[in-house]
């Protein structure tokens, strides 16, 4: 995992002290493919997430669901061995679109990232990537039952990089671009697009760093 001076969050960050977001922040491991200007092709190793379902609009949906994963790290949850400990937090979250139908002690774990989030038949889902150090069987259990754990194998991404302030027809703009871009490489896209945000909020816009990707199939 690689280390960040960037804190992650969404608009539900400001439930969180400026304070307690102070600290250096995780990223996922990534091996980088290729690159052409904002473009990138990356290979992820498998994760594990926390992950629940929201409904609303895009900005509604990342409040609340960046609100429910919070209260799983930051302690409504039962850790295995019981006690509790403070992790270091993980970048960046990430929200996904999806048009496909289909009593003990608790631990203390920081915010993380990516989150993703996913629509389907109406709501999103929401990720939030654990740190790496923790396994299926050491990451404490979520009290709350609309919040899982599941592993995402590794998988490989399109990429492509951008800043200033991430709204819906903005990340339409790169999404078409990454689309685009991925077409001519003859890439085959195997999930759905997924907006990444590095920054606290109120972070000034020429300073954020975003990305749009789309997960490929790897030949």
């Amino acid at each position: 995992m690689k280390k960040t001076g960037y804190l992650l969050l969404m608009g539900g960050l400001l439930l969180i002290s400026k304070g307690a977001m102070a600290a250096e922040t995780e990223e996922p491991e990534y091996t980088l493919l290729t690159q052409t200007g904002d473009f990138e092709l990356r290979r992820y190793d498998e994760q594990l997430v926390a992950q629940t379902w929201v409904s609303g609009d895009q900005d509604a949906a990342s409040r609340e669901g960046f609100k429910v994963l919070a209260d799983y790290i930051f302690g409504n949850n039962t850790a295995p061995t019981g006690g509790s400990s403070k992790i270091s937090m993980t970048a960046p979250v990430t929200m996904q679109p999806n048009n496909k139908k289909s009593e003990t002690d608790s631990q203390k774990i920081a915010m993380t990232a990516p989150v993703s989030m996913q629509q389907e038949d109406g709501k999103w889902r929401v990720q939030f990537t654990m740190p790496s150090q923790y396994t299926m069987q050491t990451l404490p259990k979520p009290n709350n039952p609309n919040v899982e754990i599941i592993e995402v194998p590794a998988q490989t991404y399109g990429v492509i990089k951008f800043s200033w302030l991430a709204g819906e027809d903005k990340v339409a703009e790169k999404t078409k671009a990454l689309q685009t871009w991925m077409q001519d490489q003859n890439l085959t896209p195997t999930g759905e697009p997924e907006l990444a945000r590095y920054n606290p909020p109120w972070t000034l816009p020429f300073l954020r760093r975003n990305e749009v990707m789309i997960a490929y199939e790897s030949k």
